[in-house]
């Protein structure tokens, strides 16, 4: 009777500690050269480290490099590297089982993520590269092409991950599979489609401000249902720890039209919100030739022309921020709450009329958009009614509308930038001019050579006050001109169980378990 008594206090408290979520996208490979989606990245952050890492606040801190330094041209970086972390456990490292990171494994492992052979998503964030090298075991250097200041939050994605030579290279060994990362955690068991069981690493170098080991958690338990409305079930039932995002399966079931948990699941779950680095907005394709869309008169009718409360009140529970202005998002640096777009339906009104004065043109648009954003693309379409302006709603698969967009069939267009990194050039790019479609990602075609310029100059800005001044000045640009119309800034929802803690909230959504506990 007492060891059985014992046995279940142990088992119980073993599955206290159990970090548990679905992953309904499924997951296609465990390798961080290709976490090019949220599936992929979440398994990632508990498998694997870089040079550095961001905070909750997006600030850049020390991981495997615990100091760094940058030379007064922006070109030059040099990491210091710490000699205490070491690869997760493989036969391939010899008796001891494993070893410490080096400089050269950075030299390695970016070799391999831009190795034509790799064909990796994430070769990019290296193309500014000029040149690194492993001065020697602590000490790794990197010469840029040219300066440019959002690099270090390029080192932060997965794809900058540190990886051993002695297993990735081997090919008996499926690394897509069977990863072997130094991350908090360590892969143990994946089942794909059904189940992926990641365990405590006991031997991860961070600690927390008492000096206590991380991570908290024994493992983390990753199943994949397909549909978001039975993992939804499996949540409320407490048998997953956390769900993100909301799904219109459940919306109404847990949160009211404005937003709140709704009062039957707050003993037991908790919500919570926060900015989120993705900007929703329809775009004008300036080098149409429909009048309408050319002039910045009937582009400001259709900015003011409705009421984005309204909009996120009643068709996104309130799930987003309203008070826009320019591409950049609540929560990075560089956005401003400057010159708010307001709701004026007698200027939007106005400037239609004086719109079709002088060209004796009533104007008419036509809206592309994918099924997903219907409920939007209508409500807008009855709203620009009201002004004057005749909007036709096309709906396409999500494929045939990327392709419209780039190739420039469509004049008027929805479309959505998350944040690949923390930087608001990332944002500030989609408008300069080098950037036109096909060849960047400047899809609205928009050309000013003042914004170039000021583009241009941020690169060369060290000063990260100063660069933030030049990102709010090319922000402003982007407000005047109206080349997209933004609907509005997205925001994440985190439901989780009351028992859970430290899990936090980012603008990038990302899920980094190392400080989470369980009661």
């Amino acid at each position: 009777m007492t060891l059985y008594s014992c046995r279940k206090n142990a088992n119980s408290n073993s599955e206290q500690q159990v970090f548990r979520y679905n992953e309904s996208a499924n997951i296609q490979t465990l390798d961080p050269a290709f976490s090019r989606n949220q599936a992929i990245l979440w398994p990632c952050n508990q498998l694997f480290n870089g040079l550095v890492q961001l905070d909750d606040s997006l600030k850049i801190q020390p991981d495997i490099a615990h100091s760094w330094s940058v030379d007064n041209t922006g070109k030059n970086y040099t990491f210091y590297l710490r000699k205490d972390v070491y690869f997760h456990p493989h036969i391939n490292f010899g008796k001891d089982s494993t070893r410490t990171v080096v400089a050269s494994d950075f030299t390695y492992s970016f070799d391999r993520l831009i190795d034509a052979k790799t064909a990796s998503p994430g070769a990019w964030i290296l193309q500014k590269v000029a040149r690194y090298k492993a001065i020697n075991d602590t000490v790794f250097q990197l010469e840029l092409k040219e300066a440019f200041p959002a690099f270090m939050g390029l080192l932060t994605m997965k794809y900058a991950s540190v990886l051993p030579k002695e297993v990735a290279d081997d090919l008996s060994h499926d690394f897509r599979s069977h990863p072997i990362g130094t991350g908090p955690f360590y892969f143990k068991y994946w089942e794909e489609n059904i189940k992926l069981v990641l365990r405590k690493n006991p031997r991860y170098f961070e600690k927390d401000e008492q000096g206590k080991a991380l991570p908290y958690l024994e493992s983390i338990a990753i199943t994949f249902l397909p549909d978001k409305q039975s993992a939804f079930l499996q949540f409320i039932q407490g048998k997953l720890d956390f769900i993100s995002g909301l799904d219109p399966s459940y919306t109404d079931e847990i949160i009211t039209e404005e937003g709140q948990l709704r009062a039957k699941y707050a003993d037991r779950i908790q919500l919570v919100t926060g900015p989120y680095l993705n900007t929703e907005y329809l775009g004008f394709n300036l080098e149409s030739n429909n009048t309408a869309v050319n002039d910045i008169r009937i582009r400001r009718a259709l900015n003011i022309g409705f009421d984005r409360q309204k909009m996120l009140l009643y068709l996104r529970n309130g799930m987003g921020t309203s008070k826009v202005n320019g591409i950049i998002p609540q929560g990075l640096a560089g956005f401003t709450a400057d010159n708010t777009v307001d709701f004026d339906a007698l200027e939007a009104k106005k400037l239609v009329s004086e719109f079709t004065r002088d060209t004796a043109i009533k104007p008419q648009l036509t809206l592309s958009t994918n099924a997903s954003y219907i409920d939007i693309a209508e409500y807008l379409q009855r709203e620009w009614q009201k002004i004057g302006i005749d909007v036709q709603v096309d709906v396409s698969p999500p494929a045939t509308l990327r392709q419209g967009i780039a190739t420039g069939k469509v004049d008027f267009f929805r479309a959505s930038w998350i944040a690949d990194y923390p930087d608001a050039e990332n944002y500030l790019s989609l408008f300069y001019s080098n950037n036109k479609a096909p060849n960047g990602p400047n899809y609205t075609r928009y050309g000013n050579a003042d914004f170039d310029r000021v583009y241009n100059a941020s690169f060369s800005e060290i000063d990260s006050n100063k660069r933030v001044k030049l990102y709010q000045q090319l922000d402003n640009w982007i407000y005047r001109d109206v080349p997209v119309i933004v609907l509005f800034y997205d925001r994440v929802a985190r439901f989780s169980q009351k028992n859970v803690h430290g899990l936090g909230i980012n603008p990038m959504n990302a899920l980094q378990l190392k400080r989470v506990k369980k009661d």
